[in-house]
């Protein structure tokens, strides 16, 4: 019995971490949504002269993010992420791109179990059609082999032929 629930607590866990809820803590998912900045007052005027704005701009923080390539574009149109390219945003969260390439590689294994299966099928309907005309691999290689063999037979003869002319 012990044993039984130990591998229940183990499954439970394992489960637990694919969903991601040991790491967070909590079941809730993280918001894809841009956060609105509160609009704070500005401070007040130093009585100093300011320092020009090309020198100050370069002092704020970097927006995380990611620019995506074109590549990355059209994975976010292929998901259905986003419907036009003009939609995409110059910099996206990396989350995103994440879930984006995740969903492609989903569809992308759909696609190629698909193909694989319909291989299967053709292949299964080709053997068939063999299997009624009664043409099977053996006879094939033996037809093959017996052709080889009446070549190889011509080949030695004509050998035969040249040398016999030539020493007379």
């Amino acid at each position: 019995m012990n044993l039984a629930k130990s591998r229940f607590a183990v499954g439970s866990f394992i489960g637990q971490l694919r969903r991601g809820v040991v790491e967070t803590g909590s079941r809730r998912r993280m918001c894809n949504k841009p956060q609105e900045a509160k609009a704070e007052a500005p401070p007040a005027a130093p009585a100093a002269p300011a320092a020009p704005a090309a020198k100050v701009s370069h002092l704020g923080f970097k927006v995380p993010g990611y620019k995506p390539s074109n590549f990355d574009k059209k994975i976010f149109l292929w998901t259905g992420r986003f419907k036009t390219e003009d939609q995409i945003p110059e910099f996206v969260s990396f989350e995103m791109l994440h879930h984006a390439r995740n969903k492609a590689r989903v569809k992308a294994c759909y696609w190629m179990m698909a193909a694989t299966i319909g291989g299967c099928v053709l292949m299964v309907y080709l053997g068939k059609q063999d299997a009624a005309r009664h043409d099977t691999l053996t006879a094939r290689n033996m037809k093959k082999k017996a052709m080889w063999l009446e070549e190889a037979q011509k080949e030695r003869e004509a050998a035969a032929a040249a040398m016999s002319e030539k020493a007379q």
